[in-house]
């Protein structure tokens, strides 16, 4: 079904992984739509309720943009690239679908993030790296600003100073500084990478998924907005819990003290 990556659903988890190792998993046209139609399969999939995303081998999530395959088409006749509409045909649409899915996303960052695969990470609700793993907004080096997303994402992970020092000098940022300055969840030895996603994924596999959902909506918005209408989204949204089948279980086990089993639903 898909060209450029592996997508598997198992026990309500829907893992998509990044199949193009032996370029680090760069994202060329056709890696970048199909992560943005299996985001959105999903997104349509009641047996899916948390997502993760990762690339192949133990050397990279992804470098970046595939320069050749890219450029290759943004290039006009006279040389020049027209990169504004090549980044809204592709990069838009993927980085949209992540964040719009109604469902948690985890970033398993296995190796390398840089450039649009650092935007890719970014995009993810929660990430988990490897200490070995690193960050690196890498545009600067060949003359063009962060894109993808992560002049959005950056400065609220980290705040705008770090943000903007990070997108002017492109160097790498390796696990255990990304956790400290709250650019991913944990960073943790790569020996134990594995065991520590399956932990967060079992929590969110479990989870009550229709009210995770409306938590990432609501949150997305807040970065934008103001009080009264957050206030007012999460007064619309709770109403419309207060319906669900999870609402009524996770309400009814407290009541008799006993642990809720929620069907995400």
């Amino acid at each position: 079904m898909y060209e450029n990556l592996l997508y598997e659903i198992n026990d309500s988890v829907c893992r998509i992984t990044l199949n193009r190792p032996q370029v680090y998993n760069a994202l060329s046209p056709g890696l970048i739509q199909d992560i943005t139609v299996a985001i959105e399969a999903a997104g349509a999939d009641d047996r899916v309720r948390v997502v993760v995303l990762t690339g192949a081998g133990d050397k990279a999530f992804s470098s970046g943009a595939d320069l050749k395959e890219g450029f290759a088409k943004a290039a006009s006749s006279d040389g020049s690239l027209h990169l504004g509409d090549s980044l809204r045909s592709t990069y838009h649409p993927m980085i949209r679908a992540i964040r719009n899915l109604p469902k948690p996303v985890i970033g398993r960052i296995n190796g390398v993030a840089a450039g649009a695969g650092c935007s890719l990470a970014l995009a993810c609700d929660l990430i988990v790296c490897a200490d070995e793993a690193y960050f690196s907004q890498i545009f600067v080096n060949i003359g063009l600003m962060p894109d993808a997303g992560s002049t959005f994402f950056l400065p609220r992970l980290i705040g705008p100073q770090r943000a903007f020092e990070l997108c002017s000098t492109g160097r790498r940022v390796y696990g255990p500084e990304a956790a400290q300055m709250g650019l991913v969840s944990q960073s943790v030895p790569t020996a134990k990478l594995d065991d520590v996603v399956n932990d967060v994924v079992a929590y969110y596999a479990s989870a009550p998924t229709r009210a995770i959902g409306a938590m990432k909506k609501v949150l997305n918005q807040s970065l934008y907005s103001d009080l009264d209408h957050q206030l007012e989204q999460e007064a619309d949204n709770q109403d419309a819990l207060g319906r669900s089948t999870d609402t009524l279980e996770g309400i009814g086990a407290f009541l008799m003290k006993r642990k809720p089993n929620f069907s995400g639903r």
